[in-house]
This record gives structure tokens, C-alpha cells and sequence, in this order.
């Protein structure tokens, strides 16, 4: 008996035993020691800031680390392995983090992680550390929006056991160079790194300068399924074998603009779901196979280089989610336009569509209104034509419709305010007419973006009290050119404004006292120009908005003292009104304006030396017509970055200030005008930008004299010398060296003007950031105003001096010339046969001089030749006949008792032919410009009828009156 239960007991406890071994062995163990101290150390030698992450969901993780307690592989953000108990993974994403990591972070102790995400921390802009290579263990390393800078270290190459490595947007990261001259690079260039890491899954560089061109052996990372290289500054062609990795699903190389190629004809990449190749220049056209891309649910091609007609087999897309086919040169049978083909019906999953700047013409083809998964339609800055499409209003998923800069007429459907989802819409700058009353929009709840401006709509403002406080809050409102006489009183309890535009109504009187409560903190801009207001209802006045950004109060009424923006302001735009008294004092202390207008006023006094020292930030400082006196501003200052000064029609004396000569990045400079008292400024000659120089009008005198410099304003477009007491022969050095007037290329047009910041954007809106360059020249005694200068117009006017010796022959050089007016001077000589060859000369004026002579028979290849004059000098022999001869009238001619033939009544008795030029001779002088004259006409000088098409103010024309002057 004693011996069973002995037996019994015996077993027992074995069995108790084994189970007890069981339990033992199943338990995980605990984080090693080193390790838990590694992870505090590393905890403690960062600090834990809310601005350092962006995330809205982050928090500090590593707050509930405790030395004490919980074992660390149950601490937030840990994971450890479950056989040895070491640490794996360590996730501090989000954490608001802020401070350095070095080389010697005992983040360095964790040899066994696998997988490391620090992204969305601030880590200071510190140096990437070279230790990261010692975790050879890594498979994941996230880093991205982390704030590191400098060099990638060659020691990332090491680690070859990577599936994903993310450093996009840390702002600061860079690859080297390639090695030049067999010299071994110590740290590595994009090429190495894909050659270590051929196990990539995952590589996302955004923001990673590059700076080189994409290598071929990326074809060999055959597991890569993502790739962001957006934003590197690639160079040169992207390889064509990118498209055919087996497993790709997402590329992005998009805004790399030096980035060339083709796509390949064929594309076999089937997986493929989101390719973004946006602004690059890859050009070419869309092969036929992109058809074949069957998942491919993200196509953005945005402003790259491609043309040719759209390939039908994009509408076998049908997983297509969002297609951006903007700016490009895609067209149909007329070139550079294209209406919307019918395949784009079968695109019926499409949530996003951008077409804008893609030369559509025609009206909106009705099947979009089967596209009923779209929430974004964007076709605007196109040519559409036609009624507002009512079956776009069938579309009840559309949270932004974008009609805007298109040709579309007639009404506003009333089933555009059954589109209850609609934030965003859009359809300014059209020909849609009739009456919009504001209280329709009370149904379009979630509505906050709303631009009507520049249609011949008139809106009518709230016929309810009650409903002012039931329309949505807006942030951006264009109501510009709606016919308003008053400020809509629903204004007054909109407080989200970040951008308002009144202008081109007709809204008089003062401003009214509620809306400097409206929208105090959030407005950025407020367009209230081409009204009628007269002023505000306290002097000075001091704007409420604290944030403001732009502000245009010109071409109103406005009287008094010109109100003061926040210091926050970056354009203020007042020109054109009547604002009396001096500059305050307060404008010197903007510290971020941009841009300073208040030409065409009646303001006085000295102006403010302060203007001078703000030039680090002002970009155009426009004082033209008004009343200042005393000297021009002395105390220009270095690194500035002012690009126009126009000080023009005013009563200022005195010499001009050397100190000018510091503005390196001027490119328009205006004094003319006024009474200042001056030799040449010979020392503005080396400014390596400035593209116009008027001095017009002043008390300039002396000579101009050779001088030693081989470029001398080697940018100069334009100059005006004009009405001055300059004597000696004409600049004859000057003329060989102004290199920019040499030649003449036109690739696109474009207008003079000032970015004054790469883009304003700031919560989401653009401010508008150009500026441009206007000036007034006179030629034949007709003052003309250039609200608009194009980049290709070239004028010299040095008329009404006291010039003399004959036309040099240098003149000759300046191929680009369109204006040349040496009129009223002391000129002898015959007129030199080297101006014959300037044929792109549209106003020549030689009068009031004492040329002798004939007039050469090569004046008639002057083919844009359309004023001419030669009036009251000592020419004598036939005038040449035909071609622009025969447009010119007998004053063209006066004065001069030798001359015969058309268009004088005197005969020649002994007629000499005019010797035609060879049709060689005329096609060489002739074959620039042809084509591009059809565009330019009635922007040139000849275009000289009394009237002249002006500068485009929201997408509106004003004339220019042009009137006739003389040397004064």
C-alpha cells in the first residue's frame, strides 16, 4: 500500500515537473539590459517638442519608457524578438522628437534591428550618421520628413539586406558627385548605392538632391514594386528599361525638369498602377501600348513635352482613378487643339480629371455626364464653347468644378445648386450672362471656393437677412466685374476669407466700418481695384488684417494718406488714385513687402531714405507720376534685390546716387522726367541685368565717351536718353557692345517683368507673384505707353541732344532693333546703307538733323518699316519707291528742298532706278519673324493709329492714348 502511493506520489511529481518545464520554456524573454538602457539613453538625448512632427495624430511614444517595471519589448513603439529577446524593431514615428543623432547614439547598440522608422521627427538638420551601416541587420529604414542634411554616407551602401529605405523629404539630403579624374569618392553617388542594394522593394528619395542621371543598372533591382524620385534635379534621358522592372506598381519621377526621353513604344509594365511624370521634359508622343497598362490607376503627364494626338487606347483605362494630361501639345486635326474624344466615356471610374491648358475646343461633350464617380473636373484655360453644360449637373459626386478662362455663353443652369457636394466652383473669365442671386448658394453647404469674376454676370446680394448667416463660410471669393454698386453685406459675417477679389465694379464711396472686422486673421488677399472708391473712415489708416499678403487698391478714388498695411504685406498695389501728402513713415518698417506701387498719384515730399534700405526685400519699387522733390534716395544697399526702380514723372534734383550700382539684379531703372543734373551713369554699365534704362527728359549733360569695359549693359533692351544735353558724337563703343540688341531669337513670347517670388502659396492659395515692366517712349513726336513690354522689343531713342558727327557705322549691329530714333540733333553725313540691313526696324526717325546725301536705296528691305522720317535735313536725289515707300506720307520728307519723286510733288529730271535687292539678299534679311509678326501685330511701334491694345488686368483690355510732344 505504502508502496503504490510512493509510486503514485513519484509520478506526480514528474508529471508536475515536465509541465513546469513546459511553462518555463513557453515564456518569452526579457529585453536584454544593454538594450533597455540603449533605448532610454537614446530617449534621453532628444527632447520631445509638438512642432517637430506634423502629423495631427502624433504623440511623444517614448513618454511611457521606464527604466523600472514593464519589460522594454512591451514599451510603445518596440518589438523584440521571441527566441532571444532582443530588440527588432523600434517605430518612433510621429514622436516629436527635436535634436541631433550622432555617431555615438546608443541608438547604434541595437544591432539586431530590422526594421527603423524615425520619419515625421526634427532631428535639426544633423548630419546623417555614417553608424547606420553597422545595422546590418535592417531591412526597413524609414527616415523620411526628418530633417537630416548633408551628404548620404557611404556606409548606407552597406546595408545590402534592405527591402524598403525612405528618406524623402528630409530638405537636406544629397548624393556626391560623380568621381572626377580617377579619384575615389568618399561618399556615395546614386549609382553605388543601387549597385549594394539589390534587394530593394521600397526606394523613395523625394527630395534627395540627385543631380545626376538616372543609372540603367536600376533595371537590375527586379524586385523594386515602388519608386519616388520626384523633385532629385535628375539629369539627362530616363531609361526606357524603368518601364519594363517586372514588378513595378508605382513611379513618380515627376518635377525633375531637366529630365529628358521618350516613352518606349512599347510599355509592358502591367502592373504599373500610378505613374507621375509631371513636369519633366520627356517628350515624344503617348505610345499606343500605355492602353495596355490595364492597372494603372494614376496617369499624370502634367506639363511635360508631349504631342501628337491622343493614342484611343487610353480608354481601355477603365481602372483609371485620376488622369492630369495638362499642358502638353496634344492636338487633332488642328494643331494645338483637340476636342474631348469619345473614349473618354469609358473612363467611368475616374474620380479626378485635369485637362486645363490643353487647347480644347468645342463644347463639353454630353457623355460626361455618365462620368458619375468624378469628385474633380478641371477644364479650365481651355477654348470650350457653348451653353454650361447641364449634364455636368448630373454629376453628383463633383467636389470641384473647374470651367474657368474659356469662351462658354449663356446662363448659369439653376441645377448647378443641386450639386450638394460641390466645395470648389469655378467659372470665371467666360461669356456667361445673366442674373446670380446670391441666395442660391445657401443649398451648396460644403461650398468654399467660389470664383464668378470676368463674366457679364450680375449678381444680386441677399434679398433675406436671414440667409446672410446660412451661407457657407467661404475662404475664396471672385466676385470681380458682377456689376456690384455696394459691398455685399453677406460679407459682413464671412470670417474665413483667405482671399477676396471686388475689383472691376463698380462699387463707390467710402469703405464701410464693418469690414475691418471681416475675416481679420485669415485674409491674404484683397483685389479691390478698378472701382470707385474714395477713402476710409479714419485717417491714417491702419489696415485690420493681420496676415495680409497682397493688396491692389489702384485705379480708384481714393484720397488722403495711403492706408498701412500689417508688416506681414508681400504686394501692395496702389496706383492710379488720388492719395495727397507724404510716403508715412510706418512703410519703412515692411519688412516683407515685395513689391511697393503707388505711381500716378499726387503724392509729395522727399522720399524716404528707408525705401532705399528696404531693397533686401523689395523686389519693384514704382514712384512714377507724382509730385516728389529733393534728391533720389543715396543709400542703396548691397544684396539687393530690387529688379525695377521707377522714379519717373516727378520733381526730383540733384546727381544720381553711385550707390545704385549695388542693385546687381536691377533690370529696369526709370529717372526720366525729372530735374536731375548729371553726367552719364557710366557706372550702371556693368550691371549684369538691367534690360531698360530711361533717362528721358532730365538735365543729363556732357559727353559720352568710349570707355575700356569689353561688356557694357549686356542685357540692355531698351534705351531712352532722350530730351538731354548730351554733345559729342554718338556712342559708337556702346553700340558694338550691347550684345543682347545683336541678336534676335523668339521661341515663345513673353513679357518683361518681375517674379518677385518663386509662388506665394501659403494655406492653400496662390498669390499672384508678376509684375510688369510698362514705360512710355516717343517716336515722331507721338508719346506711346507700353503697358506691357515684350521680352523681344528693342528701342533706342537718343533724340533731342546736342549729338553730333555722322551715324556710325555700328549701328549696323544692333539686328534686333525696332525703334531707332536719332531725330533733333546735330547729325551730319549721308545716312549710313548698314541700317538697310536692321530689318526688323518698324520706326525710324532721322529728322531735324543735317544729313546730306540720298537716301540709301537699301531702306527699302525695311519690310516692318511703318513710320518714317527724314523731314528737315539736306537730302537731296530720287526717294526709293515701292514697298513700305509707298505707305509714307509727304511729311516723312519735309525740309528737305533736294528730294523728288513719290510722295512729293517734285519730279526727278534725271531719275536714277532704285536697284532692287536679290531675292537671297531679301529672304536672308527676311527669314526671322514672319511668322511670329502675325502674333506681335499692333504691339509694335508701328502700330501707331491713335489707340493701342493695353496691359490685361483681369483678363480685361484698356486703352492707351497716345499724344503728341515735343523736344522740350
Amino acid at each position: 500500500m505504502g508502496s503504490s502511493l510512493a509510486l503514485t506520489l513519484l509520478v506526480s511529481l514528474l508529471i508536475c515537473l515536465f509541465q513546469f518545464t513546459r511553462c518555463v520554456s513557453s515564456v518569452q524573454p526579457l529585453c536584454r539590459s544593454d538594450e533597455r538602457l540603449a533605448l532610454l539613453l537614446f530617449k534621453e538625448s532628444l527632447a520631445v517638442d509638438k512642432e517637430a512632427s506634423a502629423n495631427p495624430f502624433a504623440y511623444p511614444k517614448a513618454d511611457g519608457w521606464k527604466f523600472q517595471g514593464v519589460d522594454c519589448c512591451y514599451w510603445d513603439g518596440i518589438e523584440c524578438d521571441h527566441n532571444t529577446g532582443h530588440v527588432t524593431a523600434l517605430d518612433l514615428s510621429s514622436s516629436c522628437l527635436y535634436g541631433s543623432i550622432n555617431s555615438t547614439s546608443s541608438l547604434f547598440h541595437l544591432l539586431h534591428l530590422r526594421k527603423l522608422n524615425l520619419a515625421d521627427n526634427d532631428f535639426n538638420s544633423s548630419q546623417l550618421p555614417s553608424r547606420l551601416g553597422n545595422l546590418s541587420m535592417l531591412t526597413y529604414l524609414n527616415l523620411s520628413t526628418s530633417s537630416f542634411s548633408g551628404q548620404i554616407p557611404l556606409e548606407i551602401s552597406w546595408l545590402s539586406r534592405l527591402t524598403s529605405l525612405d528618406l524623402s523629404n528630409t530638405m537636406g539630403l544629397e548624393f556626391g558627385m560623380f568621381s572626377h579624374g580617377g579619384l575615389k569618392l568618399e561618399r556615395p553617388d546614386f549609382k553605388s548605392l543601387i549597385q549594394n542594394l539589390t534587394s530593394l522593394k521600397h526606394l523613395h528619395l523625394r527630395h534627395v538632391v540627385i543631380s545626376s542621371p538616372v543609372p540603367n543598372i536600376l533595371v537590375n533591382l527586379s524586385s523594386l514594386s515602388s519608386l519616388d524620385l520626384s523633385y532629385c534635379g535628375l539629369l539627362g534621358k530616363l531609361p526606357t528599361s524603368i518601364f519594363h522592372l517586372p514588378n513595378i506598381q508605382f513611379l513618380d519621377v515627376s518635377n525633375n525638369l531637366h529630365l529628358s526621353g521618350t516613352l518606349p513604344a512599347t510599355l509592358s509594365c502591367r502592373r504599373l498602377k500610378f505613374l507621375s511624370i509631371r513636369f519633366t521634359s520627356l517628350s515624344g508622343v503617348l505610345p499606343a501600348s500605355i492602353g495596355n497598362l490595364h492597372s494603372l490607376e494614376l496617369l499624370d503627364v502634367t506639363a511635360c513635352k508631349f504631342r501628337g494626338p491622343l493614342p484611343s487606347s487610353l480608354g481601355n483605362l477603365t481602372n483609371l482613378t485620376e488622369l492630369a494630361l495638362l499642358n502638353n501639345s496634344f492636338s487633332g486635326d488642328i494643331p494645338s487643339s483637340f476636342s474631348i474624344p469619345s473614349w473618354f466615356a469609358n473612363l467611368n471610374q475616374l474620380h479626378e480629371l485635369h485637362l486645363p491648358f490643353c487647347g480644347i475646343t468645342g463644347p463639353i461633350p454630353s457623355f460626361f455626364a455618365n462620368l458619375t464617380q468624378l469628385a474633380v473636373l478641371d477644364l479650365k484655360r481651355n477654348q470650350l464653347t457653348g451653353r454650361f453644360p447641364v449634364g455636368i449637373t448630373n454629376l453628383t459626386q463633383l467636389e470641384s468644378l473647374s470651367l474657368g478662362s474659356n469662351m462658354m455663353d449663356g446662363a448659369l443652369p439653376d441645377s448647378i445648386f443641386g450639386l450638394e457636394n460641390l466645395q470648389i466652383l469655378e467659372i470665371y473669365s467666360n461669356r456667361l450672362s445673366g442674373i446670380v442671386e446670391m441666395d442660391r448658394f445657401v443649398r451648396l453647404k460644403y461650398l468654399s471656393v467660389l470664383y464668378l469674376s470676368s463674366n457679364n454676370l450680375t449678381l444680386l446680394s441677399l434679398t433675406s437677412p436671414n440667409t446672410t448667416t446660412s451661407l457657407p463660410m467661404f475662404s475664396e471669393l471672385g466676385l470681380g466685374s458682377c456689376n456690384l454698386r455696394r459691398f455685399p453685406n453677406f460679407l459682413t459675417h464671412q470670417n474665413q476669407l483667405a482671399y477676396l477679389d471686388l475689383s472691376q465694379n463698380d462699387i463707390h464711396g467710402e469703405m464701410p466700418k464693418w469690414i475691418w472686422e471681416m475675416s481679420f486673421d485669415t485674409l491674404f488677399l484683397l483685389d479691390l481695384s478698378f472701382n470707385s472708391l474714395t477713402g476710409f473712415h479714419q485717417s491714417p489708416t491702419l489696415l485690420p488684417w493681420s496676415n495680409i499678403l497682397f493688396l491692389d487698391l489702384s485705379s480708384n478714388l481714393f484720397q488722403g494718406s495711403p492706408p498701412i498695411p500689417s508688416s506681414s504685406i508681400m504686394v501692395y498695389l496702389a496706383s492710379n488714385n488720388s492719395f495727397t501728402g507724404e510716403i508715412p513713415q510706418l512703410f519703412c518698417s515692411l519688412g516683407s513687402v515685395r513689391v511697393l506701387d503707388l505711381s500716378r498719384n499726387n503724392l509729395g515730399g522727399i522720399i524716404p531714405q528707408c525705401l532705399s534700405k528696404a531693397s533686401k526685400s523689395l523686389s519693384v519699387l514704382n514712384l512714377n507720376v507724382n509730385n516728389f522733390h529733393g534728391p533720389v534716395p543715396q543709400a542703396w544697399m548691397n544684396g539687393s534685390k530690387l529688379k525695377m526702380i521707377n522714379l519717373g514723372k516727378n520733381k526730383l534734383t540733384g546727381k544720381l546716387p553711385r550707390s545704385m550700382a549695388r542693385c546687381r539684379m536691377l533690370e529696369f531703372l526709370d529717372i526720366g522726367n525729372n530735374q536731375i543734373r548729371d553726367t552719364f551713369p557710366f557706372w550702371l554699365e556693368s550691371l549684369p541685368k538691367l534690360k531698360i534704362l530711361i533717362l528721358r527728359s532730365n538735365r543729363f549733360h556732357g559727353e559720352i565717351k568710349s570707355r575700356e569695359f569689353n561688356s557694357v549693359f549686356p542685357k540692355l533692351r531698351v534705351i531712352d536718353i532722350s530730351n538731354n544735353g548730351f554733345i559729342g558724337s554718338l556712342p559708337s563703343s556702346y553700340l558694338e557692345s550691347w550684345i543682347a540688341m545683336k541678336r534676335f531669337h523668339v521661341e515663345h513670347l513673353s513679357y518683361m517683368q518681375s517674379i518677385f517670388y518663386d509662388h506665394m502659396f501659403m494655406a492653400g492659395l496662390t498669390i499672384p507673384d508678376e509684375y510688369n515692366y510698362s514705360m512710355t517712349l516717343t517716336n515722331k513726336g507721338i508719346k506711346m505707353e507700353y503697358t506691357k513690354i515684350l521680352e523681344v522689343f528693342m528701342a533706342v531713342d537718343l533724340s533731342c541732344n546736342k549729338f553730333s558727327g555722322e551715324i556710325p557705322e555700328s549701328i549696323g549691329n544692333l539686328k534686333g532693333l525696332e525703334l531707332l530714333n536719332l531725330s533733333n540733333n546735330i547729325l551730319v553725313g549721308q545716312i549710313p546703307t548698314v541700317i538697310g540691313t536692321l530689318t526688323n526696324l518698324e520706326a525710324l526717325d532721322l529728322s531735324h538733323n543735317q544729313l546730306f546725301g540720298r537716301i540709301p536705296w537699301q531702306l527699302r528691305q525695311l519690310n516692318f518699316l511703318e513710320v518714317f522720317d527724314v523731314s528737315y535735313n539736306h537730302l537731296s536725289g530720287p526717294i526709293p519707291q515701292g514697298r513700305q515707300f509707298g505707305t509714307f506720307p509727304n511729311s516723312s520728307f519735309d525740309g528737305n528742298l533736294g528730294l523728288c519723286g513719290n510722295p512729293l510733288s517734285k519730279k526727278c529730271e534725271d531719275l536714277e532706278a532704285s536697284p532692287p535687292p536679290s531675292s537671297s539678299t531679301f529672304e536672308q534679311n527676311h527669314g526671322v519673324g514672319l511668322e511670329w509678326r502675325g502674333v506681335l501685330l499692333g504691339f509694335g511701334t508701328g502700330f501707331l493709329v491713335g489707340t493701342g491694345l493695353g496691359w490685361v488686368h483681369h483678363n480685361y483690355f484698356y486703352f492707351i492714348i497716345f499724344k503728341r510732344t515735343r523736344c522740350s
